[in-house]
């Protein structure tokens, strides 16, 4: 048995203080806890309190130039740690057992060299716990080399970690050890000891939560050996109730440090998102009252894999932490040289808020957030090229190769760009297998649970249990790049697959990719895909600044980002539990509309003015803020720091596209809704819905289930310009017809059709939809005008009648039946298709596939998610009205449609008896 009693104090030697690691403000005290039984800790003593960031996600690591920011931020802001335990470096996990080489010494040594520069205490974790057995001492001999090797790099404290593991002994352990707790706790005492009893030694426990103890935390077997048999100098970690926790209570951390002997360290998953690749966590430090400070050991916040949206997460941990730092409220200055302090004006800030009256007076996690978002909003403002994986200072081996061609269509023909592959940490030879599902130490692959309403989001079901995989199809429209192809032999041997956690479609990233995008995501490599400033400082500017003169356009001005945009983009990617206010607010009245619908639908017979009204008034704030969500969008866009941008861009990309097709749903629900079978639900499957606030609104769309029509990646360059989708006007329809005459002759030489005939493709294809169904009807437009459309009609059946006696004889009228003894033109043949009668699908089919749909957009429209929000406006409109399935008619000349169809979802249907001949049908289910 070890000592049941011991102070946690910082060693002294007599007449000689121990140095410590970190420096300043940065080695702040906190008082212990007060004393517990079996916690044998003095209530005056006064120890360092451990407080930083863990970077443990599993996902393309953060490089050195981010890590050496982090610790500029972490001095700057109070904090004093950071925990290494990135998953790219499989020697840290996977293959713990082989030392470091030369080069990934280097790499290390000059970490460890920066976080000493700044004071910030640098802790090396290892997790053997994969493969290790514990009683072979070759097996102990080997980790006990590795840490020596890491020590002779400057490191001073360390951390075992035995997280996400099997818990089943092998045989010779078991005839060894009494459990599998004692065989850990055994390996991890003897290298503390080895290692010189270091001030700083973290453990991992395989039960490092409230869900994952059994039976329970207070009656743990696991727990109660940890805390009885590990030297009392090792600190252990912990998530909390749950691997992410939403609330940490005192009354948890008094169970479990009781139980351990000793205040824990927490390993905070509050702001993880590699569990989700659709979420990004950019709300307060939340759900931990500052009374806890006292009673932990330490809090290691395990962020956003993205470096730059880490700027709140860290900021509000530094803010709650010395809002108790030492037990006495601090005014909490973050910014430099600034003779300001943090009010704590509770009341004030919750008044008109829907969120819980804050009951910590010592800190509040709204002001927190106003304090680091101004403070980021500066950052955006700072000029930065997107060169973050450039060469460390390290000065290690790297290759370089002249990658020009690939340089993107925005860059002048001019510009060289010089791509630098870095020698990195991890071994680069070895493919990245068998990696675990979640951040560390996040564990097990989460098991999919039911949705979850808008009126449930305060379940404390695991965010994990929320998440959806990636879609088994390739993004649309993502054709094979022909540098694609220069780049891969060049790369071949240098490229590692890189996907981020619960990415299972390795295809349709890489389908989806350019070039630039792909060699940015090496996981292999340090790599610099643009120009760094000194670079840029080397090319000689011979270029005149060009003034537009009176009469030419002037020179774009980017509007600045507001802190109103920051506050909105917080609030839409706020909290694993949580959306932001404004988030809520968006979804409650989306539901309310789509719910209310029925008051404005054109079938409605005795409309009541005074629900109309408020209908169309809610509609109108609505569509404001959906506004307001696509101005933020077009501004960070513009922003001067593409670093930030390039980390945000995908999640504000996704966010952009999901509200951009809601609000063209609403305007069609407002003018167009026949609320015949008012938003038909099926019992989805739980993977059918992505993550966050993009997700909540999947679920209230319609087409809730139609995953591809939701998957739209980003372009690999990031661009603020701007699509919207409205409904259909009959003003419009000079400009569709003209879009389907420019798309049809796409291509031919000679135009087969005359001046007299310009109308005679757009009344072939689109005209009977324009005229008989308008309310199923959608255009795309730009800042040039409409570029796309996308049309149909509820029912099939009812809608030929219609065309035969209202259509058809109007057509034939305008286009006289030609002699169908001679060679006919193009243009002859499509005239005679009047005059003939038309096939009818058989009933067999249309009982599945009742919609006939019709969509296209111009070919200056390269942005391929377009296309897929105006197919997804389309079809939701076709469904709340009571479709279950639409086909669409392509020619079998027709690749280009073909092709298009394809992409959006469509499938061709096997050939039925009383199909058309010449005709493919292709269908989809809704």
């Amino acid at each position: 048995m070890v000592q049941k009693e011991k102070t946690i104090e910082t060693p002294q030697v007599d007449g000689e203080p121990i140095p410590s690691p970190v420096s300043g403000e940065a080695c702040a005290e906190a008082p212990g806890p007060a004393e517990e039984s079996g916690i044998g800790v003095e209530p005056t003593g006064l120890r360092k309190f451990i407080s930083g960031v863990v970077e443990g996600f599993y996902g393309r690591p953060w490089t050195m130039e981010q890590r050496k920011e982090l610790f500029r931020r972490q001095q700057k802001w109070g904090l004093n740690t950071y925990l290494y335990a990135p998953k790219d470096d499989y020697k840290h996990r996977m293959f713990w057992r082989e030392l470091y080489s030369v080069e990934e010494a280097e790499q290390l040594m000059t970490l460890i060299g920066a976080a000493k520069e700044h004071g910030i205490e640098f802790i090396y974790a290892i997790s053997p716990g994969l493969d290790i057995t514990f009683s072979n001492q070759k097996e102990v001999s080997a980790l006990k080399r590795k840490l020596d090797q890491v020590s002779h790099f400057g490191c001073k404290s360390f951390a075992l970690l035995f997280d996400d593991i099997d818990h089943n002994m092998c045989p010779a352990d078991k005839e060894v050890f009494s459990s599998f707790a004692h065989a850990q706790v055994s390996i991890t005492n003897e290298i503390y000891q080895y290692l010189g009893e270091p001030e700083t030694f973290l453990f991992c426990p395989t039960e490092y939560c409230g869900t994952f103890c059994y039976p329970s935390v207070s009656q743990s077997p696991y727990l109660h050996t940890v805390g009885e048999k590990l030297l009392p100098g090792i600190d252990v970690l912990w998530t909390g109730p749950k691997v992410v926790s939403k609330d940490i209570t005192v009354e948890s951390i008094e169970e479990v440090s009781k139980i351990l002997r000793r205040a824990p360290v927490i390993w905070d998953n509050i702001h993880a998102n590699d569990y989700d690749q659709k979420r990004l966590f950019l709300g307060p430090y939340k759900g931990r009252s500052t009374e806890l400070i006292p009673r932990l050991k330490g809090v290691l916040t395990n962020p956003n894999c993205e470096f730059e949206s880490n700027f709140v997460a860290i900021h509000t941990l530094a803010t709650w932490y010395k809002s108790n730092m030492n037990g006495v409220r601090k005014d909490v200055v973050m910014t430099d040289g600034e003779d300001s302090t943090v009010s704590i004006q509770i009341k004030l800030e919750n008044e008109g808020s829907d969120e819980e009256l804050e009951t910590d007076m010592l800190y509040s996690p709204q002001l927190a957030l106003k304090l680091a978002l101004t403070e980021w909003l500066g950052e955006f403002g700072v000029p930065h090229q997107y060169n973050s994986r450039q060469v460390p200072q390290s000065g290690a081996k790297s290759t370089v190769i002249d990658v020009s061609s690939m340089a993107a269509p925005s860059l002048c023909s001019s510009t060289t760009v010089t791509t630098v592959f870095q020698q990195p940490i991890m071994s680069p030879a070895m493919p990245p297998i068998c990696l675990d599902s979640l951040s560390h130490p996040m564990a097990k692959r989460p098991q999919e649970e039911e949705e979850v309403e808008v009126e449930k989001k305060d379940s404390d079901e695991e965010p994990m249990e929320m998440v959806v995989e990636k879609l088994d199809e390739p993004e649309p429209g993502a054709e094979a790049d022909p540098e694609e192809k220069l780049v891969g032999p060049i790369l071949a041997d240098k490229m590692a697959e890189d996907l981020k956690p619960m990415d299972t479609d390795k295809e349709s990233l890489a389908e989806s990719k350019s070039p630039e995008e792909s060699i940015q995501e090496d996981s292999g490599s340090d790599i610099a895909p643009m120009q760094t400033d000194d670079q840029l400082k080397q090319v000689p500017q011979t270029f005149d600044v060009f003034v537009p003169r009176p009469d030419e356009k002037p020179l774009f001005t980017a509007e600045p980002l507001s802190l109103e945009d920051l506050c909105l983009l917080a609030e839409l990617f706020y909290l694993p539990y949580e959306h932001g206010p404004k988030a809520m607010q968006m979804l409650k009245e989306f539901n309310w509309l789509r719910a209310n619908s029925s008051v404005v639908s054109v079938n409605c017979k005795r409309k009541e003015t005074e629900k109309v009204t408020e209908w169309q008034t809610r509609a109108e704030k609505f569509e404001e803020m959906c506004c307001s969500v696509i101005q933020m969008f077009t501004r960070l866009s513009n922003t001067a720091n593409r670093t930030i941008l390039y980390d945000l861009y995908p999640y504000i990309w996704d966010i952009k596209s999901i509200i951009s097709m809601v609000k063209s749903f609403v305007q069609w629900l407002g003018c167009r809704s026949q609320s015949s079978a008012q938003f038909l639900r099926g019992d989805q499957e739980p993977w059918a819905f992505r993550g966050g606030l993009a997700g909540e609104f999947q679920r209230l769309l319609p087409i809730d289930g139609a995953n591809d029509l939701f998957y739209q990646p980003p372009p690999s360059m990031p661009t603020s310009k701007i699509y919207s989708i409205r409904p259909y006007f009959a003003k419009d329809e000079p400009a569709i017809y003209k879009i389907c005459k420019e798309m049809y002759c796409e291509g031919m030489e000679d135009v087969p059709f005359s001046e007299q005939e310009s109308d005679l493709i757009g009344d072939r294809l689109v005209g009977g939809l324009l005229s008989l169904s308008p309310d199923y009807g959608f255009v795309l437009e730009d800042d040039e005008g409409i570029c796309g459309y996308a049309l149909g009609t509820a029912d099939v059946k009812p809608f030929v009648k219609k065309c035969k006696l209202n259509w058809i004889p109007f057509m034939q009228e305008k286009y006289n039946k030609p002699d169908c003894e001679k060679d006919l033109t193009e243009a002859e043949k499509m005239m005679l298709s009047f005059h003939e009668e038309e096939e009818g699908l058989p009933e067999s089919f249309l009982s599945n596939f009742p919609s006939l749909i019709k969509v296209d957009i111009h070919a200056k429209v390269t942005d391929p998610s377009v296309a897929k929000s105006m197919m997804g406006c389309l079809l939701s409109s076709l469904k709340a009205n009571g479709s279950h399935g639409a086909f669409c008619k392509v020619r079998q000349t027709d690749k280009r449609m073909l092709d298009f169809y394809s992409k959006l979802g469509c499938f061709e249907v096997a050939k039925m008896e009383g199909f058309p001949k010449d005709i493919i049908i292709m269908g989809r289910s809704l």
